[in-house]
């Protein structure tokens, strides 16, 4: 015999409440992304603190507060952040700037039961982490969504501006890349139709994101064993 579970109304008023949490952390990091990488591109870090005074009260003390745990530094997998820390070097984007975007793959892949490294391997080929990146079609952010096609995925109240959000533009890219897949019957197909390449026989497109994912798996491959040499080496020494 099965039976179910009835969680109370009050559980679940917390569970939404956490969710929502969570979520405003994120869109939060992802400003934070923009701005971060504004300051480095332009050689001037120090311009961080002059555009945070054009954000909201709200979101400005956001940034000032003190967290008592640092969410994204737990929320990501050590395979995750050994990709995070090939693309800093890669694409010369600092770690803190980066992290937000690579938790957003990882919860995004994991609701949507893609590997979050997939996620990132687009954005790696679509805008190289340019988050203003835009095509001429109008294609937008770092996996280059096409507003006029999906404004149905983003949150609610969202605007227009809303796709240039890194946090937001990776939520809705992973949502496009998953029903391409799943509607092309196969990855490859998938990508295929979700890089605008799919009458190339030569699948060049996902050629090249099939390309990178399997870089950042090396690199995740390589980072753990030099952490377990370093390790053995250390151990030795100090049995020495």
């Amino acid at each position: 015999m099965f039976t179910s579970t009835v969680f109370p109304s009050s559980m679940l008023r917390l569970s939404a409440a956490a969710s929502s949490m969570f979520q405003k952390f994120l869109m939060l990091a992802g400003v934070f992304f923009v701005l971060a990488l504004v300051g480095v591109q332009s050689g001037n870090p120090t311009m961080l603190g002059g555009l945070k005074s054009l954000l909201p009260i709200s979101a400005e003390a956001a940034f000032d507060e003190e967290p008592d745990v640092d969410v994204a530094s737990e929320a990501l997998s050590a395979r995750m952040r050994g990709a995070m820390d090939y693309v800093s070097r890669r694409y010369r984007v600092s770690s803190e700037a980066l992290e937000p975007i690579f938790v957003t793959a990882q919860s995004a892949g994991r609701q949507l039961h893609l590997d979050p490294l997939l996620i990132i391997a687009v954005i790696g080929i679509e805008s190289r982490f340019n988050p203003f990146s835009e095509s001429v079609v109008g294609a937008k952010g770092l996996m280059q969504v096409m507003p006029r096609y999906h404004q149905d995925k983003l949150p609610e109240d969202a605007d227009q501006a809303a796709f240039l959000n890194p946090v937001i533009n990776v939520q809705v890219g992973a949502k496009v890349l998953q029903e391409s897949i799943r509607r092309n019957g196969g990855l490859e197909n998938g990508l295929q139709q979700f890089g605008g390449a799919v009458t190339d026989p030569e699948r060049r497109y996902a050629s090249k994101v099939l390309a990178e994912k399997q870089r950042l798996e090396q690199a995740v491959q390589h980072l753990r064993a030099d952490r377990n040499t370093q390790a053995a080496v250390a151990a030795a020494s100090k049995a020495g």
